[in-house]
């Protein structure tokens, strides 16, 4: 039976969104003219592979279904009105494909490609003496960079992590992009009255400290719902949609927050571009003021959306691990570098020091957020009117 996150959305959105971005550079056009200025910058190709990677890599984690519940003689069960009786388990595509990864567990900590575990056990030897000594993995030398405190693979770990800081970068800009070119342009353009209503809106936004706003949203709305894991039914609408995701609200609250800041640019750049002469020149062609907001507003400050869109990007996969450590990130069954990192605090202050579950969070979130400052640069760079290269 197939289940359906509405965080699985987002991803699906943005595999979209790429799919009808391959289509329209190949049309003649402002989109094409964008892409020939970008494939001549090779690093910004191979930052464009590393991110398609990324993104399949949450696709995979993104298609799941729950398998039928089989007695021991290997027949379906069903419940009393004749109803399947599916796992409580919904594993995805990458789970599946990443089986051994997955199940082949330890004890607890072990270190990368290492043959023992990292902490001593009494160990009770064929002529019943008993030593303290490190005893042997039950999958040596397999787990790439190490086992965690409940003895998980690392790098697994890490992989799960990845459709969470897809899902935190682009959920929440789905939401921070239009809410700050509809208001920032429209204050910026009109001024007046909608300025003054729109200045109101977002400086009252911006003197709530947002730690202290996301906290009591997620208190509120986040508390129950599907938390990773285990699925309910309770949790499952239509039997296979589960809209109410923990990590979907942490989204959407994100998202409330974070727009005030690229609003007020938007604003401040939209004072300047109305007075240019070829806004004054449309005006007076008789222009409405909507085309010229399409045509002419809005194309000149997408560099400023696409360089705020790069540099959130990082900060709010970043913020992801800061609210996971106070408590009300994702929950602590799902994969995110935030709770490696908070589970990483702890196991740096020990003897010997476990320092491979930040390393594995360390570079996964590097490798993501490098290449997504590379690639932003070079999208800005060819969409940018000013810069673009005819």
């Amino acid at each position: 039976m197939p289940v359906v996150l509405s965080t699985d959305l987002i991803v699906y959105f943005l595999v979209l969104l790429i799919i009808y971005c391959a289509f329209a550079v190949r049309k003649e056009g402002y989109l094409s003219i964008a892409w020939h200025q970008i494939r001549t910058n090779k690093l910004a190709m191979v930052s464009m592979f590393i991110l398609f990677l990324y993104i399949g890599v949450a696709l995979l984690d993104s298609i799941r279904w729950r398998d039928v519940v089989l007695d021991s003689e290997g027949r379906v069960m069903h419940k009393e009105d004749g109803s399947v009786i599916y796992s409580p388990q919904a594993l995805s595509l990458l789970d599946r494909l990443l089986h051994d990864m997955r199940v082949n567990t330890e004890k607890t900590f072990s270190a990368p490609l290492a043959t023992h575990l990292y902490v001593k056990e009494t160990i009770e030897l064929p002529d019943g003496t008993r030593i303290r000594d490190y005893p042997p993995l039950k999958y040596p030398g397999t787990h790439l960079l190490g086992t965690d405190k409940v003895g998980n693979d690392v790098l697994f770990s890490a992989i799960k992590g990845i459709r969470t800081g897809i899902v935190i970068g682009t959920g929440t800009t789905i939401i921070i992009i239009p809410f700050a070119i509809l208001f920032g342009v429209l204050a910026g353009f009109y001024g007046g009255v909608v300025d003054d209503i729109i200045q109101y809106i977002y400086t009252t936004l911006s003197s709530i400290p947002s730690v202290l706003l996301i906290v009591a949203f997620m208190l509120i709305f986040g508390e129950r719902g599907y938390q990773g894991g285990l699925i309910t039914e309770e949790d499952i609408f239509f039997k296979i949609f589960v809209p109410n995701d923990r990590l979907f609200w942490l989204c959407v609250i994100m998202g409330i927050t974070s727009w005030t800041d690229l609003c007020r640019l938007l604003r401040g750049e939209t004072l300047k571009l109305r007075e240019m002469d070829y806004v004054q020149a449309a005006r007076a062609f008789g222009v409405s003021s909507l085309r010229i907001i399409y045509r002419h507003i809005v194309p000149n400050v997408m560099h400023i959306v696409l360089i705020t869109f790069v540099l959130q990007f990082s900060g709010l996969v970043l913020a992801e691990a800061i609210l996971s450590y106070i408590g009300i990130g994702v929950g602590p069954e799902m994969g995110s570098w935030g709770n490696m990192i908070n589970t990483a605090r702890l196991e740096l202050s020990r003897e010997p020091i476990v320092w491979w579950n930040l390393f594995a969070a360390f570079i996964f979130m590097f490798g993501l957020v490098l290449p997504a400052n590379i690639f932003g640069d070079a999208v800005r760079d060819a969409l940018d009117p000013r810069l673009r290269v005819r």
